[in-house]
């Protein structure tokens, strides 16, 4: 594999930027294992191998956290995964491929069932900053280990 460019050099403004949106993103949150199950999950949905590698990796610092990486795209099924957790996982299905069908009214009420208005845009912004993040390493070749020469 060869890294198409390295964004992160070509405009440090702008890497700068997203690295300030994921760490105000990131603060909001008290849960980081929920946090790494939508940015893996988003990740898979958008064949992001470098995310990936990087937020697996991130959750199993976290803990034992094998079986749920391992279950994590057939969540519907796992019995790993709580109800709070599964709707997490459904909104962020619905905005990683918000053209397919938006966002429906009964995923809203299935989150708002766990969450507050804040929560949920803070889930929102999770959400769209590791899409963020995805579409930047897919777009420029990244790929696991591709910085680790620098």
């Amino acid at each position: 594999m060869e890294l198409r460019l390295n964004w992160r050099q070509v405009n440090p403004q702008a890497f700068q930027a997203m690295l300030e949106l994921d760490k105000k993103v990131s603060g909001e949150f008290t849960d980081k294992v929920l946090l790494e199950y939508i940015k893996i999950r988003a990740s898979q949905l958008n064949g992001c191998a470098f995310c990936l590698d990087m937020h697996t990796a991130d959750l199993l610092r976290m803990g034992d956290y094998t079986q749920h990486i391992i279950q994590l795209s057939v969540w519907r099924e796992s019995p790993l995964f709580t109800a709070k957790e599964k709707a997490v996982l459904e909104l962020t299905e619905h905005v990683t491929k918000v053209a397919d069908a938006g966002v429906p009214d009964e995923v809203y009420a299935s989150v708002r069932a766990h969450f507050d208005e804040k929560e949920y845009v803070d889930l929102i912004m999770a959400i769209l900053t590791i899409n963020g993040w995805n579409r930047i390493a897919v777009a420029s070749g990244m790929y696991p280990g591709c910085f680790d020469k620098e």
